[in-house]
């Protein structure tokens, strides 16, 4: 009875949080979405050993920025204790009259079991573009950009007790893009010159844990309350236009995020998951373009 009331405050808790939001996103520079990071990610069955998902995304963003996002996905277990997972994912952003989409970056990723409750997570990212794309031959905010352009590493350590799933990740840019972007370099009724400034961008590494707890509604229907905290480790810097380095005020700190994923089974072959994210707390800016208000993605995925 006692869990019962803990699985049903905890749901409501995040319920009305996700309502009453309306801030910065649970969006990150990506390593809160790859398989081996997400709830329920346990799965070490040989009898399918390969997977494909497939998904869409839909975000709203500041400035009046809408987000589309698409991904594929394919996860191989090699072994009882090891699998891996490669990602490609891609991004288009439309509003102020401008429209840019782009492939955004590759993940590849492995995951191995030290026990039936705890497993090591380690990858990469890997960019397809380097932050820089220009309209009339000027650079656009990070906000239109279809990849922050780094390449990061990525590690993490998940545990399981008592069907509650702990995720803690880390990922830190080892390189930095080529963004141009000044905003005093449009006209002064320019909607962009509202953006944040980031020209030779240099973004700080990001940490999180997560947190979730998946509860089975029906047969073949499940959802995962999820809360998860992402911290800026630094303030993010760039250089203005007379040469001189400037830290972003802001940029570092916490943001609070919830999500629900929704899972349904189709088959032992197929599967849906709805997941949708919002913000509790905030940090004061994002000048990597990754605010969101509200996060929606709908993945398919198949098992053979």
């Amino acid at each position: 009875m006692k869990l019962s009331c803990i699985k049903i405050l905890f749901i409501t808790n995040l319920s009305l949080a996700t309502y009453y939001s309306n801030a910065q996103g649970c969006s990150d520079a990506g390593f809160c979405t790859i398989n081996s990071l997400k709830p329920n990610s346990n799965d070490n069955s040989l009898k399918n050993k390969n997977q494909i998902k497939v998904g869409f995304s839909w975000g709203s963003a500041d400035n009046s920025v809408s987000i589309f996002g698409n991904h594929i996905e394919y996860n191989r277990q090699i072994s009882s204790r090891f699998g891996i997972d490669a990602k490609i994912t891609s991004l288009h952003q439309n509003g102020n009259g401008i429209s840019n989409f782009g492939i955004s970056d590759i993940y590849l990723t492995g995951n191995y079991k030290l026990s039936e409750k705890l497993k090591l997570v380690f990858g990469t990212k890997a960019p397809f573009t380097n932050g820089n794309k220009k309209k009339d031959n000027i650079a656009l905010p990070m906000d239109y950009q279809s990849s922050l352009g780094t390449f990061d590493l990525i590690l993490g350590v998940g545990y399981e007790v008592k069907k509650w799933q702990f995720l803690f990740g880390y990922q830190q840019p080892l390189s930095q893009n080529k963004n141009e972007f000044l905003r005093e370099s449009y006209p002064l009724n320019s909607k962009l010159r509202e953006f944040q400034s980031t020209n030779k961008f240099k973004r700080s590494g990001d940490v999180l844990l997560r947190v979730s707890f998946p509860i089975m509604l029906a047969k073949k229907l499940k959802i995962s309350p999820s809360l998860l905290p992402i911290y800026h480790l630094t303030n993010d810097k760039y250089i203005n236009s007379l040469g001189i380095e400037n830290e972003i005020t802001g940029s570092k700190g916490l943001t609070l995020n919830g999500n629900a994923y929704l899972d349904y089974e189709v088959n032992n072959k197929n599967n849906l998951q709805l997941n949708i994210g919002l913000p509790f707390v905030i940090r004061d800016t994002r000048p990597d373009g990754l605010t969101r208000s509200v996060v929606v993605n709908l993945e398919y995925k198949i098992k053979f």
